[in-house]
C-alpha cells in the first residue's frame, strides 16, 4: 500500500505565501516524478508543477516564477513553495507521484486527498 499525505494548505491575503507538502510512504521502490496539481470550483484538474526523479522541475505557465517545486528524495517528499499568490491561485491541491512500488514490473499514478488553498483579495 502506497499513501500519499499532504499538508501546508490555508488561507492567505493576496501577495503572501505559502508551502505545501506531500510525503510519499509504503512498499514504494522507486519514485519517477512527483508533482502538484490543483482544480478550482467548476474548472477541470491542472498540473501546476511536476519535478522528476533527477530534480528536473516544470511548471504551468501561470505559475512561472511564483512557485517552486522541490524534492527531498531521502525523504519520498516534495514540497511547493508558492509565492505572490493570487485570488486565482484558489483551489484544492493534489499531490501526485508516479512511482513503481516494491515487487512490482509496472508504474503508477497515486494521488493524495487534496488540501486547500484560498487566497483572498
Amino acid at each position: 500500500q502506497v499513501q500519499l499525505v499532504e499538508s501546508g494548505g490555508g488561507l492567505v491575503q493576496a501577495g503572501g505565501s505559502l508551502r505545501l507538502s506531500c510525503a510519499a510512504s509504503g512498499s514504494i521502490f522507486s519514485i519517477n516524478r512527483m508533482g502538484w496539481y490543483r482544480q478550482a470550483p467548476g474548472k477541470q484538474r491542472e498540473l501546476v508543477a511536476v519535478i522528476t526523479s533527477g530534480g528536473s522541475g516544470n511548471y504551468a505557465d501561470s505559475v512561472k516564477g511564483r512557485f517552486t517545486i522541490s524534492g527531498d528524495t531521502a525523504k519520498n517528499t516534495v514540497y511547493l513553495q508558492m509565492n505572490s499568490l493570487e485570488p486565482e491561485d484558489t483551489a484544492v491541491y493534489y499531490c501526485n507521484a508516479n512511482l513503481r512500488r516494491t515487487g512490482s514490473n509496472y508504474n503508477t499514478n497515486y494521488w493524495g486527498q487534496g488540501t486547500q488553498v484560498t487566497v483572498s483579495s
